[in-house]
């Protein structure tokens, strides 16, 4: 039995394109994963199982629902005689968090039943069960610093990202992306922003060019914001920490972060803010 890492995301930019046709919002944005992380292990033989345990288990649904089974099943369907197991999930991240949690469990499984039959995870058929999944998917199947865009289809190449220092922050309210997404008020086929080349092309980065991060944004925060104000609270108390560079929403929320000058800044805000809201999620980290 071997265990991994599956590392939250975190949006440090989000731009909305638009709606397409089928329903689906496209998007831009620039993705870095935290060193905190939910720990799946995996043993191979036998029929699939799945045990969850930890963090926000009501936030979650069943087991089968949970993408680590959507992702054995995805992988299963397009792999004859695919080796399964017992997989033992340990949730430590919040649920429906703006950090991709669930996404990379399924992408931390997809790299076991990867490994364990034999397949690269470039296989056409690994990187189709990542998509089938969800769309953060992908990208955490990837693992690294990048560009992702359209629906979470098109990724870019790996960015050197230096480390952030940063700090976490969920008030453990839940904020669904599909209420996020509805609220923008989008119609099928309409543009969000103006036509133009990608402002996210992952060139330009390599040099940890931190204004350029700052100035950026999320689309979606408004529209999270009006779901629930609070997150607007968050945002404004992480920006006066000292220390901070910026502030921003990570996904659909509620989860916050802020980029600090260095890792004290960030555990000692992380006490700061500990120390007023002692029921939240809250944790300083390390963004690659």
């Amino acid at each position: 039995m071997r265990w991994r890492r599956a590392p939250a995301k975190v949006n440090l930019t989000l731009r909305v394109v638009g709606r397409r046709l089928d329903g689906f919002h496209e998007i831009e944005s620039l993705v870095a994963f935290a060193d905190v992380c939910d720990w799946l292990s995996f043993s191979p033989g036998g029929p699939f199982e799945l045990a969850v345990e930890g963090e926000g288990l009501e936030d979650i649904g069943p087991p089968d629902d949970n993408l680590v089974a959507r992702a054995a099943r995805a992988l299963a369907a397009r792999v004859p005689d695919l080796l399964l197991g017992r997989f033992r999930l340990i949730k430590r991240l919040p649920a429906a968090a703006g950090l991709g949690g669930g996404s990379s469990d399924a992408a931390a499984a997809l790299r076991a039943l990867a490994e364990a039959n034999g397949l690269p995870l470039t296989d056409a058929r690994v990187i189709a069960a990542a998509r089938d999944v969800g769309s953060d998917v992908p990208v955490c199947l990837a693992g690294t610093a990048r560009t992702m865009a359209g629906v979470g289809d098109a990724l870019g190449p790996p960015i050197r990202l230096p480390p952030l220092d940063a700090l976490l922050v969920n008030p453990r309210r839940v904020v669904a992306t599909k209420d996020v997404f509805e609220a923008l008020g989008l119609k099928r086929g309409a543009s969000y922003r103006a036509a133009e080349a990608p402002a996210l092309s992952g060139h330009g980065f390599e040099a940890a060019d931190l204004e350029a991060l700052a100035s950026g944004g999320n689309d979606l925060e408004p529209a999270a914001r009006a779901i629930l104000p609070l997150i607007g609270d968050i945002l404004d108390r992480l920006s006066w920490l000292p220390g901070a560079r910026f502030a921003r929403m990570s996904g659909s929320g509620a989860t916050c972060f802020a980029v600090f000058d260095s890792a004290g800044a960030a555990r000692a805000a992380s006490a700061l803010v500990a120390a007023d809201n002692p029921d939240w999620w809250i944790a300083a980290t390390t963004l690659r």
